[in-house]
């Protein structure tokens, strides 16, 4: 695996992560269609179950350690503990809160990884991966352009969220210096739904035949996205990532008009203009800092 992972580099990682969170955008979109009708605790407890089940069985026939083992049980706990949080945050804010207001405010996560990316793994963060991060940033704003001031409480439910998701990143960069991918997923959601599980005797609501087929699809896309996004946090630095996760915002543009038929307004475009633009920055960066280390491994 330490071969495999030194001869791609951070650009296998980069797009492995681009693929990921196209996924977590869609797998938003679903969430938004399931949470009128059924209560944020057994949506996630739904996915949980799903991700469990698939990578329960692939961790058994590949033999991967168990979770038990690993020299970071206590990190792996703590970051199904953040996710919780920030999901529960995330999406009961998504209540109160507009769209605009919402993404704004969560998108300030990929700044929280390049502070902790500096604090806890001791990454050295280049110039190019600041301006990738914070033109993305400003991408955000543009394209969300809020009008107003939002609900004080909601809003700090939403930053929070962002925060426990950097911190969450932060610790699968960490934990994947040990541990399979199929072993992170399997011990984090078996964790997180366990948690859920315990408010379902009070939130319960039988789903429809709809209601189960977007449960179903809920928990195979978060699946997959799951895997791209960790899997390629073992190739790329975190605050290299980082500015990939703005990305997310173009495919939920995508989704909302494949589903809602929402047509995004001049500023969106503007906005993924500078999206696009940074995450190319981000991949110029990550090439020509490629060129020198592989004439010095050849060497």
């Amino acid at each position: 695996m330490v071969s495999d992972v030194s001869t791609k580099g951070p650009l296998t990682g980069i797009a492995l992560a681009s693929a990921g969170y196209a996924c977590f955008a869609l797998q938003d979109a679903i969430v938004k269609w399931l949470v009128t009708d059924y209560a944020v605790p057994q949506i996630l407890f739904f996915r949980s179950l799903v991700i469990v089940a698939i990578t329960g069985v692939l961790v058994r026939v590949r033999k991967h350690p168990s979770a038990l083992q690993s020299p970071y049980r206590k990190t792996l706990v703590l970051r199904a503990a953040l996710m919780l949080v920030a999901w529960l945050l995330f999406y009961n804010a998504a209540r109160s809160l507009g769209l605009a207001e919402l993404t704004t405010l969560y998108f300030s996560a990929p700044i929280m990884v390049m502070f902790l990316s500096i604090l806890v793994l001791k990454e050295t963060i280049g110039a190019g991966r600041w301006i990738a991060c914070i033109g993305g940033f400003i991408g955000v704003v543009v394209a969300a352009n809020p009008t107003h001031s939002p609900n004080l409480v909601p809003a700090a439910m939403c930053v929070v969220a962002g925060f426990c998701w950097a911190w969450s990143t932060i610790l699968v960069r960490l934990v994947s210096r040990s541990e399979s991918t199929l072993t992170q997923m399997y011990a984090t959601s078996l964790l997180f739904g366990l948690a859920c599980a315990l408010s379902l005797p009070w939130v319960w609501t039988t789903p429809d035949a709809a209601g189960w087929g977007l449960l179903l699809a809920l928990g195979l896309i978060s699946t997959i996205g799951q895997y791209l996004l960790y899997d390629g946090f073992r190739y790329a630095p975190a605050s290299a990532i980082a500015p990939v996760e703005y990305t997310g915002l173009m495919w939920a543009f995508v989704y909302g008009y494949l589903i809602w038929a929402e047509i995004p307004a001049l500023n969106v475009f503007i906005g993924a203009l500078l999206i696009v633009a940074s995450s190319v920055l981000l991949i110029v960066w990550e090439r020509r800092g490629q060129g020198p280390r592989r004439r010095r491994s050849a060497a």
